[in-house]
């Protein structure tokens, strides 16, 4: 079940890529950092940065990851070789979504939503590349976005946790 519109980050579920649903209503009271990623990019070892935040901030923070094929075709894999790669190379627990696309006429709804949304920062949610980082808060709104480049422990993450 996939939800296809909503005002916040909490009204969306998406199906995850080991079959179940990624419901974003349980993120509610958690700020909620979701990835676009890919198996093969230059940004792809940002995989163990993101599974280190998973760790050291999981009562405070969600990640949650999207693999799409959209830029480069840098993730060719199907959604279980997708996982499989994600948990031996990397040793990935945090949720994957199932794989989709994240930009044009026939993205998630997911992204279609992050990338309508204002930023009072005046950073743009355009998507540049694959590991764009969308930061939302614990309300479900977003606050953030941070550039493929972007490390994912980064200063204003850490401060936006409350953390540095």
């Amino acid at each position: 079940m996939m939800t296809t519109n909503g005002s916040t980050l909490h009204d969306f579920r998406y199906p995850a890529i080991d079959g179940g649903v990624i419901d974003f209503s349980q993120y509610a009271g958690k700020k909620v950092l979701i990835v676009n990623t890919a198996s093969d990019c230059m940004y792809t070892d940002q995989y163990k940065q993101l599974q280190e935040l998973h760790e050291l901030y999981a009562d405070k923070l969600a990640i949650v990851g999207f693999p799409s094929n959209d830029f480069g075709e840098q993730e060719p894999g199907t959604d279980k070789e997708i996982r499989n790669f994600c948990s031996y190379k990397y040793g990935v627990t945090f949720p994957l979504a199932s794989k989709s696309e994240v930009i044009g006429a026939q993205a998630n709804p997911v992204f279609k939503w992050l990338t309508g949304q204002p930023l009072e920062s005046g950073a743009n949610a355009h998507i540049a590349w694959n590991f764009q980082k969308f930061l939302c808060n614990e309300e479900g709104k977003l606050i953030d976005v941070f550039t493929p480049a972007a490390d994912p422990i980064n200063d204003a993450l850490l401060k936006y946790l409350g953390v540095q």
